[in-house]
């Protein structure tokens, strides 16, 4: 028997789960910076420099270092780099990795030239349009972790939802969670023996009841916008509950978010499918207990 319906599944998603530390890792970014300070500090030197291109060969030389933070000051991952052949001849437009130039042993002068020219580093410098490069670089570090946004998502909603089974398990002692449960993790903490569809799986939590030896292996994610992998991950879940059902093990699949509004008909197939497919709001609401049988 259901516990609730698909209406009041979809009819309470929630808008949103951001925070305000959901913008900005600003202890990521003050490490990325800290690990490069002394290069950039060193480039500092090239600013206002007439003969700045000069300069900057004579520094890279003397500290063939420098070049590694220098994909920094135009924005973008040297790892980044070689996937991302860039054009030098724009008769032939023949693109080429060109990442080499800021990390191999040997410095390939003609190479940095280009590239101190053409990306807009050189006038940058020599104009004095920065005063300070690692402020520069703080900037353009928040600024790159934009990017890492999607992945927060996940961890918010792992965190909203590791609040609720916190709580839970100080309520009711004869319960116990963990983590990023894989095969290892629960045959170590909880001894009993699963198998799984995949190897790398790992799910988010695993809620084990030591009086009955049930386990409950739960999984999280919220969804802000629409995607094309909405209706695979609803898929993916159905065939997951019979997975685990046949051992006797019972599947929570916890998701939010408007996104799922854009794809409510194959959620509604796994919603209709499998035993637990509930949102946030049905967890304020104490949908724990009822699932767990617990008063």
């Amino acid at each position: 028997m259901k516990l609730c319906t698909f209406k009041a599944l979809h009819s309470t998603f929630q808008d949103s789960i951001f925070t305000w530390a959901y913008f900005t890792d600003f202890d990521k970014v003050k490490n990325n910076i800290e690990a490069v300070a002394k290069e950039l500090n060193l480039l500092n030197y090239l600013i206002g420099k007439s003969d700045v291109e000069t300069e900057f060969l004579n520094l890279v030389r003397e500290y063939p270092k420098v070049r590694q933070v220098l994909p920094l000051l135009i924005a973008v991952r040297i790892e980044k780099l070689k996937n991302m052949p860039i054009i030098t001849d724009m008769e032939s437009l023949i693109s080429q990795d060109k990442s080499h130039i800021f990390d191999s042993e040997q410095i390939n002068e003609e190479e940095l030239k280009i590239f101190f020219r053409h990306s807009g580093l050189k006038n940058i410098l020599q104009d004095r349009n920065v005063k300070n490069l690692v402020d520069y670089c703080f900037g353009v570090e928040v600024g790159m972790d934009t990017n890492a946004r999607k992945n927060r998502t996940g961890t918010l909603m792992e965190n909203i939802v590791g609040e609720y089974l916190n709580a839970f398990c100080r309520k009711h002692e004869h319960f116990r969670l963990l983590k990023q449960a894989t095969v290892k993790k629960i045959k170590a903490d909880f001894e009993l023996d699963i198998c799984m569809d995949k190897s790398d799986r790992r799910f988010d939590f695993a809620l084990f009841n030591e009086q009955t030896k049930q386990i409950f292996l739960v999984e999280v994610n919220y969804y802000s916008s629409r995607g094309s992998k909405l209706k695979a991950t609803a898929g993916e879940y159905k065939h997951l509950n019979d997975f685990l059902k046949e051992q006797n093990v019972t599947l929570i699949w916890i998701t939010d978010g408007q996104g799922w509004l854009t794809a409510l008909k194959p959620l509604q197939e796994t919603f209709n499918h499998n035993d637990y497919v509930i949102n946030i709001s049905m967890l304020q609401n104490g949908i724990l207990s009822k699932i767990l049988n617990v008063a």
